[in-house]
């Protein structure tokens, strides 16, 4: 080993520092998507890192350093230029140069930033979800449902301490109209990290319930207008398309147009806003039924109006109408009463000749059957007297009765039963004595 070539890790540091400093251009444009970041003394550190696009994995991850003295220009430019603050997960175009130090190692130097690229990658993920949307036919879902006549009971996704919700429950209750409205609270994150699983669990609570509500507010009122990225996501879309209540969306922004703004069934600025839209559309309600109203009472008026000359027409022409009616009801009744007595006349004489006819032919039927029935009778009389009990008595037979029945056989008899035997001259009692 030549102990003269050896080196300390400082000399060896800065030959690096002299060869990148020698070798590499002062600046460049860089696009890449912020991994992390940290203000720290009023500097802030970055870790940028560059994803692969079609597998979503980093390719290339780096660190780099904005200075005091430009950090707060280019935060300051970036606000002021897209409305929003510098968060993880947005894509940015900085512009650097390679600063490599003995002690610190290598890092990027933040010295400017171009805030359009951001817009523009922000416009380019909007359009990719709308896109997708459209593609699965929800885009226009939630906006083709129709707000109820009258809607009064609101589900309101919001911070519970943000003024802005407030600022809507008391515009509701306060309206000059006296409407009243029932406001739920389903409270949410909404600025910063977890806004989007914040607000969707918030739609699902909601959607358990849906029965009892007639529409949902998402307001965000009262937060800084950089913190919009949570509003753009295609899972927070899918659930307002999907829901089954119109969505009205106040998240107090006018620079841009969220993806949630696109497919809300209304859009307003504000929550003032949303609840002004609310009671308008009552009040609307309220006029639309006021004016069926007045049109129903004067369509009621000018009916009776009709209705009463009608009447009084009807009034003066009765008398004569009826005078001629009377008369010729009259006359059909009177030439009524001469069919009636025609027939009657008609129907009587009609039964005279029947009752003479059938008077000529009952007499001898009659006669015939009174012959008939007198030597029937005459038949009859001469069997019963060949059976007479008392011609056979006469002629020497006797009957003998035992308990009022005739006795035809010894087997109806037992010793001791009295017997009573009727002769043709008297009766005789007797005694079984033996069998």
């Amino acid at each position: 080993m030549n102990i003269s070539s050896r080196k300390t890790l400082f000399e060896l540091n800065h030959i690096v520092r002299q060869a990148i400093e020698s070798s590499v251009p002062k600046h460049y444009w860089v696009e890449s998507e912020i991994a992390e970041m940290r203000e720290y003394g009023g500097h802030c550190y970055f870790e940028l890192i560059e994803k692969d696009e079609n597998s979503n994995t980093p390719i290339a991850h780096a660190s780099a350093r904005c200075w005091r003295s430009k950090w707060s220009l280019v935060k300051a430019y970036f606000l002021r230029t897209t409305g929003k603050q510098m968060t993880p997960g947005i894509k940015v175009l900085f512009k650097v140069y390679a600063q490599f130090h003995e002690n610190y190692g290598f890092s990027w130097i933040i010295e400017d930033i171009d805030p359009s690229f951001t817009m523009g990658d922000m416009a380019l993920k909007r359009q990719r979800i709308v896109e997708q949307l459209k593609a699965e036919g929800v885009f226009d879902a939630n906006r083709e449902l129709k707000l109820p006549l009258f809607t009064q009971r609101i589900a309101v996704i919001s911070s519970a301490s943000a003024a802005g919700y407030g600022d809507f429950c008391n515009h509701l209750s306060d309206n000059e109209f006296g409407y009243v409205f029932e406001t739920t609270l389903f409270q949410a994150t909404m600025q910063g990290e977890g806004v989007e699983a914040s607000i969707i669990q918030a739609l699902a609570n909601i959607q358990e319930r849906a029965n009892e509500y007639d529409c949902i507010v998402i307001t965000r009122g009262g937060g800084a207008t950089s913190d919009l990225s949570g509003f753009d996501t295609l899972d927070l879309a899918r659930n307002v398309v999907y829901s089954t209540l119109p969505v009205i969306t106040a998240i107090g922004h006018d620079r841009d147009e969220s993806v949630l703004d696109m497919i809300s069934n209304v859009r307003v600025k504000t929550p003032t806003a949303a609840a002004a839209f609310l009671i308008d559309r009552l009040h609307q309600v309220d006029e639309r039924i006021n004016e069926c109203r007045n049109r129903m009472v004067a369509h009621v008026r000018q009916q009776m109006h009709s209705e009463n000359a009608r009447f009084s027409l009807l009034a003066y022409k009765i008398p004569s109408l009826f005078a001629v009616t009377k008369t010729r009801q009259e006359a059909k009744l009177d030439g009524i009463m001469d069919k009636i007595a025609m027939l009657v006349h008609a129907n009587v004489n009609n039964g005279l000749l029947k009752m003479d006819t059938l008077s000529g032919r009952i007499k001898p039927l009659c006669e015939n059957s009174l012959t008939k029935e007198k030597h029937r009778l005459e038949l009859l009389s001469q069997r019963l007297a060949s059976v007479d009990p008392i011609r056979l008595l006469e002629r020497g037979y006797s009957i003998t009765t035992y308990n009022g029945k005739a006795v035809t056989s010894i087997h109806q008899l037992s010793v001791g039963d009295r017997l009573l035997t009727r002769l043709r001259d008297g009766v005789v009692n007797s005694i079984v004595e033996k069998e």
